[in-house]
């Protein structure tokens, strides 16, 4: 058994989407032990930090929040796409072919996870692959940068996913992860009442 973690380290410097300076964690030093006998520090950090889950309510008004979660949907056999190849987007005809059946969790590899920083032309999922994946009835889809998608104004991609119930986590690395099938585990924090919460996630290679 090899565990893969494919999760952003949280950090200050960390890359933020479109590097917004009110997008970057804060983390302050409440108590050291030049000061007591313990070490405590808080931190202070948007709930779309790093790898996390979104909810319904993230784009859908009255949606359902975090604390809603079924975690049972992250906890799963799931399967690796390598989309590296791609320059720009994913579309239904780059889903054309691959192996992608109806309740399968899928994560999608492509060449954001071999940056640093954050690319403002990153590679997305299009509206038209996220009906495609809606249509096979897929349970959740998890991709490596930031954002599932970009330069959408009217949020098609999120909408067509969690309008349909099918969970999205955004901000994973797969740099290190080959394509294949894995077990899945990534729990976002329990935050009632809130459209997203940040996760740690990892990758199980069962042999």
């Amino acid at each position: 058994m090899k565990i893969y973690d494919i999760s952003m380290n949280i950090h200050e410097k960390m890359a933020v989407y479109k590097n917004k300076d009110e997008k970057r964690p804060t983390i302050k030093v409440l108590q050291d032990f030049s000061k007591g006998s313990s070490y405590e520090s808080r931190i202070s950090m948007d709930m779309h930090t790093g790898t996390h889950i979104d909810a319904p309510l993230h784009m859908m008004e009255n949606g359902a929040t975090m604390d809603e979660f079924n975690i049972e949907n992250v906890v799963t056999d799931c399967k690796v796409l390598d989309l590296t190849s791609l320059r720009d987007r994913i579309t239904k005809e780059d889903f054309i072919g691959t192996e992608i059946n109806e309740g399968d969790f899928i994560l999608l590899k492509t060449r954001n996870s071999f940056e640093e920083g954050f690319d403002f032309n990153f590679v997305f999922l299009e509206e038209s692959g996220a009906k495609y994946l809606k249509e096979l009835g897929i349970k959740g889809v998890g991709i490596d940068s930031l954002g599932i998608e970009r330069s959408q104004k009217g949020h098609e991609t999120h909408k067509i996913l969690l309008g349909n119930g099918i969970t999205i986590i955004e901000g994973l690395r797969l740099k290190d992860v080959n394509e294949g099938k894995y077990l899945l585990c990534a729990l976002p924090l329990k935050i009632m009442g809130v459209e997203a919460a940040p996760a740690r996630a990892i990758l199980i290679e069962q042999k």
